[in-house]
Parts: structure tokens; sequence; C-alpha cells
């Protein structure tokens, strides 16, 4: 995949299913987040400070939402590589503001005990 200078422009160029996923996920993990998403690796990244918290990676039929530290925290989320944990995005009925607001609050407070 090509890189984008911006997340709109990476959204932009996804086919139309998954630009409607990040429709609807974008606004909830920039509400959640303390600042906006950044590309990061190629990636719609969300960071606390430095550190990240949160991707959105588009893949030919899914969206994956994975968390740097997701399988310390309880949800229905796959364990992935190290600490990391995800979930696939296939439609933006598949977002749950609720469900993925909580993993970001539990991915924060996991931030901000390692920050202390």
């Amino acid at each position: 995949m090509p890189k984008f200078p911006t997340v709109a422009e990476y959204v932009a160029a996804q086919p139309e299913a998954l630009r409607d996923v990040y429709a609807t996920l974008l606004p909830v993990l920039d509400d959640a987040m303390p600042a906006p998403a950044v590309l990061y690796h190629g990636a719609p990244t969300w960071k606390a400070g430095k550190n990240p918290v949160c991707l959105a990676k588009a893949y030919s039929s899914y969206v994956t939402l994975a968390f740097w530290r997701g399988q310390l925290f309880d949800g229905d989320l796959e364990p992935s590589a190290r600490e990391m944990a995800h979930v696939k995005l296939r439609s933006a009925e598949d977002v749950d503001a609720k469900q993925i607001t909580a993993w970001v609050r539990q991915a924060l407070a996991l931030e901000t005990e390692s920050a202390a």
C-alpha cells in the first residue's frame, strides 16, 4: 500500500465498505483519545503522549482495531503479538462505540499506570 500524508487520504484510498467502517470508527476513537490519529507505520494510530495506544489498519475486507496492550484488559479482543490484541471490523455495524470507548479507557489507564 502506498504511503499517505494524512489519515484522511489514507481513509479515502480504501474501498467503500472500509471507508464506511472508518466513518463510524474514527469519531469514536477521536472522542475517546486525548489526541487525534496520526499515521504511524502506515496506519491511523492514536497515542497517549509518545506511546501508541491503538491503531485502525485497513486490510482487503476489514479494518483491524488493535490495542498495543490489549491483552492486559477485559474485552472480546483476539490476542496478537506481544501484549497486543485486536478485533476485525468488517462493516460499520461492527463498530460498537460503547465497547470501543471502554477499551480505550482501559488502554489509557494502563498508560497512566506505566507513566507513574
